[in-house]
């Protein structure tokens, strides 16, 4: 997530600085509780800098990743609403809250939707890039939008994204946008390639444990080698069960592949 500062947001700056930093390790739960503390704090004026709507926008958008989308996807919508845009600081976190609305919508498969809107934040991040730095949240949105284009089966459009991107993206960024052009790869039938540029990736991140093997085992069982296949896919499951909400969707997907790989589909 971007930080929004201003001359007077320097302790909030470091708070903030410090769970996204707990986020970007997978403890999603610790942060999502703290950042809900602070949003409950008394609210102030906009030029005031409360920590109100970065504490929200922070707690929805963890919730998010923690794999809690659809339980979150009204508040996130309330939110938005709720968040007009009377400045720049406001336009932007705005934005930020509406990508992770995108990744909401992809994770119950809506993926039109998550179109639309990431299309549509892109548009307009394009339209304050005179104003403000955007490339962060831009490749954030690039990344949602190629796993969603993935979703749609538009395999190529999304390598396409994904390797466009990958060399301005930072962690933790990078990690899910690498394991997103494996995963279209694999959607194009090119296993081999998919197993070459997993196996190229650096150390996995915390918080993307297991999305690395689940896209590796993918390869490994288009490649016909399913007893790697099948050791790959459970240790993804293992990294999801320690650090995902069962409802995550990448649960789902993990043991549809164990399933086809075990000839139990």
């Amino acid at each position: 997530m971007a930080t929004i500062r201003t001359a007077r947001d320097s302790d909030w700056g470091e708070t903030f600085a410090r769970l996204r930093a707990m986020s970007a390790e997978g403890r999603y739960e610790e942060v999502e509780a703290e950042a809900r503390a602070l949003a409950a704090l008394p609210r102030r004026p906009w030029r005031r800098r409360p920590p109100h709507w970065e504490a929200r926008v922070l707690a929805t958008g963890t919730a998010v990743m923690h794999g809690r989308g659809a339980e979150v996807l009204d508040e996130l919508e309330t939110l938005i609403a709720e968040l007009e845009p009377v400045d720049l600081n406001a336009r932007f976190l705005r934005l930020i809250a509406r990508g992770n609305r995108v990744a909401a919508l992809s994770g119950l498969r809506r993926y039109a939707e998550a179109e639309t809107e990431a299309l549509a934040i892109l548009s307009e991040l394009t339209r304050i890039a005179h104003r403000t730095p955007v490339w962060r949240l831009e490749v954030t949105i690039l990344t949602h939008l190629a796993a969603v284009l993935c979703g749609q089966g538009r395999h190529e459009e999304a390598e396409a994204i994904a390797r466009g991107n990958l060399p301005r993206a930072e962690q933790p960024t990078a990690a899910v946008l690498h394991a997103t052009l494996v995963r279209s790869l694999n959607g194009q039938g090119r296993h081999e390639e998919a197993l070459a540029e997993a196996r190229r990736s650096a150390p996995p991140q915390p918080h993307a444990a297991g999305h690395l093997d689940l896209v590796t085992a993918e390869a490994l069982y288009g490649l016909g080698r399913r007893a790697e296949a099948e050791t790959t896919v459970r240790r993804a499951l293992g990294d999801y069960e320690r650090r995902l909400h069962p409802d995550h969707p990448r649960f789902r997907e993990a043991r549809a592949l164990l399933a086809r790989v075990t000839g139990e589909a």
